[in-house]
């Protein structure tokens, strides 16, 4: 965005913020709170869709302004950036790194390549998006493209083959990278923000197994049409040899014993079917999915590695030098919708938005509400911040969905599962800039021509198992039982 135009959204942003406010009091006769709550969501929606600010500093925004307006204090703002899907991005971000700094990732990607073959052009583009969607479960979608990168760059050197075929290649990974983000609560930002809107509206937690119930369906589906909207003009091939990565190092052991470990107690901690899981067994109903996560970091940091540091100290899996490097940004990011959801209910704007999208929602079936919602997100996000887009949206489709008599998650996977569904343009997600960035073999008007079939295929994919497996008045069937409370010894408190 130019400077001129990022003034202007500077500037327009409070412009229509101050305008909401006094038309939400006069014209629609709201009270201050509700007035004041939806005037920053606007300020908000304007800086994160435009930039015009940087994404983390809008996000700090309704820590600053909704106690000064009165609208929440502190004490429970403070909730929102301790949140427990806060602290479990936090330590899967970390986790991630560890597996980046082993380099323990790239012997699965490359074990996932032999798998599926390199005999034929497309089983190479079929290997590489496969690798790529299951790092991309556990590691950031933008860490696993920048990795995988370099790899099908060697690939095309190697190969000499046609430009189709590069072509196909480089937007496996891209695409690859998005799809196997959507599997697991922890894969891409969006499924994060969807699950801690959603417990602060429904006081039902999202856990790691219940989100696989939605995203490994879409994924799988997306998969296969991915592959075959790639590979279908691919032809030739056969002639690439996987280079030689050695013997495997201690680090890359242990990273990946503890990665599995912790993949293990994320599945386990609560299991279907009445069986408990080791919350239960071992009477401990309040560790949850992030407490698995930051335990397994500290665990990172105690393990050594086999290798000795540039002062000839110890090494561990993890250190605090590569540690530090998360996007923390993101985690703003995701208190601040968390902040701005409190602020939905506690003022009465969930209720008031939810009376109106009622009214505009009245004698739509269900399947209609579902497939319209997929397709704004999908190419809502081909412009604006997939994470900064789902963050807004979450809130208004909760109260939408509330006010409707209908499970809030009929409304919100649908947009948390579209907003990875932007395969059109180089700035609608991380991996298809990387991609359209690291190489000079693709163009925006390729990108665009395979995109626009696979935004339509996964607005069909998502509706659709949403729709059938998602049920309306209990959305993913969790069983949930109520964390105990902690009890505090007044009597102590003299």
């Amino acid at each position: 965005m130019s400077t001129h135009l990022n003034t202007v959204f500077r500037i327009l942003g409070p412009i229509l913020a101050i305008s909401t406010y006094f038309f939400c009091k006069g014209s629609v006769g709201m009270e201050h709170a509700p007035a004041m709550t939806a005037a920053v969501t606007i300020l908000c929606a304007v800086w994160w869709c435009t930039e015009a600010v940087p994404i983390p500093v809008t996000s700090i925004i309704p820590f600053a302004v909704f106690p000064l307006a009165g609208v929440l204090d502190h004490k429970i703002l403070a909730g929102a950036l301790g949140d427990k899907f806060v602290l479990l991005f936090m330590g899967g971000f970390m986790l991630s790194k560890a597996a980046e700094k082993s380099k323990a990732h790239l012997r699965v990607a490359q074990g996932m390549i032999k798998l599926v073959g390199t005999q034929s052009n497309r089983r190479i583009i079929i290997g590489f998006m496969l690798a790529t969607a299951f790092c991309s479960m556990w590691i950031s979608n933008t860490a696993t493209a920048l990795i995988m990168l370099p790899v099908a760059m060697a690939v095309i050197d190697r190969t000499g083959s046609d430009r189709r075929f590069a072509v196909s290649l480089l937007l496996a990974i891209a695409y690859g990278a998005s799809i196997g983000g959507m599997s697991t609560i922890i894969g891409t930002p969006p499924n994060g923000v969807f699950a801690g809107i959603y417990e602060k509206t429904t006081h039902i937690p999202v856990d790691f197994v219940s989100w696989l119930k939605i995203g490994v369906p879409v994924s799988v589906l997306m998969l296969i049409a991915c592959g075959v909207v790639l590979t279908i003009f691919v032809k030739g091939g056969g002639n690439y040899t996987q280079e030689a990565l050695g013997p495997w190092t201690p680090g890359q052991r242990r990273v990946t014993f503890v990665l599995g470990l912790t993949a293990l107690l994320w599945i386990t901690r609560k299991l279907p079917f009445g069986l408990g899981g080791w919350s239960k067994w071992l009477d401990m109903p309040m560790a949850q999915d992030a407490t698995v996560a930051l335990l397994m970091v500290i665990v990172m940091f105690l393990i050594p590695n086999g290798l000795k540091d540039e002062k000839g100290k110890r090494d561990h899996l993890l250190d605090w030098k590569t540690a530090r490097d998360i996007p923390w940004g993101i985690l703003l990011l995701f208190a601040g919708g968390i902040a701005i959801a409190k602020a939905f209910g506690s003022s009465g704007l969930a209720a008031v938005i939810g009376q109106q999208m009622e009214q505009l929602t009245d004698g739509m079936s269900p399947l209609m509400i579902i497939a319209i919602i997929c397709l704004t997100v999908t190419f809502m996000t081909e412009v604006t911040s997939n994470t900064a887009t789902t963050t807004l949206l979450m809130p208004i489709l909760a109260a939408s969905a509330v006010a409707a008599g209908v499970e809030p998650s009929m409304l919100m996977i649908p947009a948390a599962l579209s907003a990875s569904c932007a395969f059109m343009l180089p700035v609608a997600t991380p991996p298809n800039a990387i991609v359209f960035g690291g190489s000079d073999h693709i163009t925006i008007p390729q990108m665009v021509r395979h995109g626009v079939v696979l935004n339509l295929i996964g607005v069909i994919v998502v509706t659709a198992v949403c729709y059938f497996v998602l049920d309306p008045q209990k959305g993913l069937g969790i069983q949930h039982e109520p964390t105990p409370a902690v009890q505090v010894d007044q009597t102590s408190n003299k």
